[in-house]
């Protein structure tokens, strides 16, 4: 899957994630609409995951 792929499902399921991970808020996954590499970026950060990690739990969302 592609990152615009990745990114228009993430637009799908970011409140399954949101309710996976409890710490994230609104912000850490509205934080770059637009800029997926900078959420992900956030993401990682937040959740000590790899860029690929997060790819592959969204894809599996």
């Amino acid at each position: 899957m592609n990152d615009n792929q990745l990114e228009g499902k993430w637009k799908q399921v970011k409140g399954n994630f949101k309710s996976k991970y409890g710490e994230l808020t609104d912000d850490d996954t509205t934080h770059a609409e637009g800029e997926f590499d900078q959420m992900l970026g956030r993401l990682q950060e937040k959740l000590g995951k790899t860029k690929e990690e997060i790819k592959d739990e969204i894809d599996k969302l």
